[in-house]
């Protein structure tokens, strides 16, 4: 019920007509502002659902982070690893963590399609940071024999001592121009690559802020 001395003091006309027009234009009045108010509850409703369901994203991609680190054994590299000797080769193959995936490129300068596999495994290093990717001129190696020119660029990848893919002249298997979307496909299509690391959660919340 509408209080009596808000409407009286509201009141400027006298009679029967006076005080109808007076009562509709009353109404009118508070009915405006309920509608206002109403207006800005569900602003204010889908505001605080907005902000439930970021929450809500965040919470869930801690969960999935911290699951992710507990699943992630052994080290993190950065780039792509030059090796500049057979000795540094074998090393890289016999002592790293049992864990780690090593994929080396054996090259030379001047063949094609090495140049390019290069810039396409310095990509890859960086989404892969828990895969050893290495490179080694044929020559340096000790191993030109085994590696001539038609044979490159190979790709070996290794896990634990053991050679699990050996790819010579691997650039056959790719078109004329790749990319390293096109490496990263060829290696998974024989299972060769883990999962790649999750994006940081603060580039998430970055986006999410855009």
């Amino acid at each position: 019920m509408y209080n009596k001395i808000e409407l009286e003091e509201n009141a400027t006309h006298t009679g029967p007509k006076g005080v109808i027009n007076d009562w509709r234009r009353f109404k009118l009045e508070n009915d405006s502002r309920a509608n206002l108010n109403r207006k800005m509850s569900v602003q204010e409703y889908e505001l605080l659902k907005e902000e439930d369901e970021g929450c809500l994203k965040k919470y869930r991609r801690q969960c999935m982070e911290e699951m992710h680190n507990k699943l992630s054994f052994g080290p993190k590299f950065e780039g792509v690893h030059d090796l500049d000797s057979g000795e540094a080769f074998l090393e890289v193959i016999e002592k790293e963590h049992h864990s780690t995936v090593v994929v080396v490129h054996i090259y030379k300068i001047g063949i094609k399609g090495c140049e390019q596999l290069n810039s396409c495994l310095d990509c890859l290093a960086t989404e892969y940071p828990t895969v050893k990717f290495c490179r080694i001129d044929a020559v340096a190696s000790g191993a030109a024999e085994r590696f001539s020119d038609e044979y490159l660029p190979t790709l070996l990848v290794y896990k634990a001592g053991e050679l699990l893919g050996n790819f010579l002249s691997c650039t056959q298997h790719l078109s004329e121009e790749f990319f390293a979307t096109d490496v990263e496909a060829f290696l998974n299509s024989y299972g060769l690559l883990p999962e790649k690391e999750l994006p940081k959660l603060e580039d998430e919340e970055e986006n999410d802020v855009e």
